[in-house]
């Protein structure tokens, strides 16, 4: 008999109310528990994400599987630190009293993944939510079913059954999830469902992190190695064939460096993808036919620099690259999510921040930059989920960096200890004596 989403949550409710997941030995446990699953089946979850998403066997140990166990390594290494209580001074109208802040699990948390990642997403959130001693149900991806199914196959394998579930389907199944009381609900994709999310949490006033996108821009000053910042965007860009949250959107050139940096993207894509990027075996593919379709309407909003072909039945889209687009263009209007890099031209600093300041805060601002100044107003001018000179995405790999969105990009931030803090309540505790 299959379980409906209440009886999940109801089992695992029950399951938390034991105190089973509360002693750091089960929480170490798990994590070495996971840490082995991830490194046992590494084979299995290279040829799952080749399957659905076409990623090679190196980009998936190295941005999935391998990225996961250092996260898990990092966790188990630093654990006892993040969960020991910490004293708080009290006024001196309390005293003689102790004050302190202690750490607690939620409960019960809910895991939405996505497709894009779909390893990474759905268990770098669980690490701390069992690092953090919660009970967790995992909703992996239907547009990533190869992934999805080793998940689900392989997770009771390793884990606590009684702690943790995965619950495959699509929309029906995850509208179930939503109806139930959850204690925390973490969810990775766009901000359409992350409403929709929010929306059935109010609910239940359960709280909710969302890890959404936005349309992260590039700037690029004059006076910096072009040829080295140019490879450096590229590889960002095109890593995961562009579906990813923190992949530089668009090129924001200022003055002549719009039309300067256009032959070193051109050697950048052909270095890292050679002459034709559909034998490469580095270069992924668009996940479903239908974002082929969303993309592939936008490969005309400006002159093509590089790429630029396609091929429907493969969901093959060129890395292409754009120049002399129009800010109001279609391509310019909602997140790209893809392999097609805009350049957009501005004349001077003050013009790429009102640029980017009248428009949705995004996930991830980048700048190549050999200017203090600039980047002090960057950072003081502009706001958005992390800011990062010199290189882009890498910010997302450093565990002792909170990685998460603002506004329209999204709420609540995890990794290291960040993800203990999201998944745990922070109880304030004041102890006075009686005498």
């Amino acid at each position: 008999m299959t379980s409906t989403a209440a009886d999940v949550v109801a089992h695992l409710r029950a399951s938390f109310r034991t105190g089973r997941t509360k002693p750091v030995t089960w929480r170490n446990d798990q994590l070495e528990a996971l840490r082995t699953l991830l490194t046992e089946n590494a084979e299995t979850f290279v040829k799952a994400l080749h399957s659905d998403i076409g990623k090679s066997e190196a980009e998936a140990q190295r941005t999935e599987i391998g990225f996961l166990v250092r996260e898990i390594d990092h966790t188990v290494e630093h654990l006892d630190d993040w969960l020991a209580p910490e004293d708080a001074p009290l006024p001196a109208a309390l005293l003689p009293a102790q004050g302190r802040v202690v750490r607690e699990p939620l409960g019960v948390v809910l895991v939405i993944g996505p497709w894009n990642y779909p390893l990474h997403l759905v268990i770098a959130p669980l690490i701390g939510a069992l690092a953090a001693g919660n009970c967790a149900v995992l909703k992996p991806s239907e547009l990533a079913p190869a992934t999805s199914a080793a998940i689900a196959r392989l997770v009771p394998q390793y884990l606590d059954t009684e702690a943790v579930a995965v619950v495959e389907g699509a929309i029906p199944e995850t509208t179930a999830l939503l109806e139930q009381r959850f204690d925390h609900i973490f969810y990775t994709g766009n901000g359409t469902v992350g409403r929709i999310v929010m929306t059935a949490a109010a609910k239940h006033l359960t709280p909710v992190a969302l890890e959404l996108g936005g349309k992260s821009p590039a700037i690029v000053e004059p006076g910096v190695d072009l040829a080295l910042v140019a490879e450096r965007i590229v590889r960002g860009k095109f890593l995961n064939a562009g579906q990813t949250c923190v992949a530089p959107d668009y090129v924001l050139a200022i003055g002549d460096t719009a039309k300067e940096i256009e032959p070193h993207l051109v050697t950048a894509v052909r270095a890292l993808y050679g002459e034709n990027p559909a034998t490469s075996p580095e270069y992924g593919r668009v996940i479903a036919t239908r974002h082929f379709d969303r993309l592939a309407a936008l490969l005309g909003d400006g002159r093509t620099v590089i790429g630029g072909d396609s091929d429907r039945d493969s969901r093959y889209i060129a890395p292409t690259v754009l120049a002399d687009v129009d800010p109001e263009a279609p391509v310019m209007r909602d997140e790209i999510f893809g392999p097609i890099l805009p350049i957009v031209s501005v004349p001077d600093l003050d013009a790429a921040i009102e640029f980017i300041t009248a428009r949705d805060k995004p996930l991830a601002l980048y700048a190549f930059t050999e200017s203090e100044d600039t980047k002090q107003r960057l950072l003081s001018e502009t706001s958005s989920g992390a800011l990062g000179f010199g290189l882009p995405l890498a910010h997302l790999t450093a565990s002792d960096l909170p990685f998460g969105g603002v506004g329209e990009s999204g709420m609540g931030r995890y990794h290291g200890k960040y993800s203990i803090d999201t998944f745990s309540h922070l109880k304030a505790v004041l102890d006075k004596p009686l005498s």
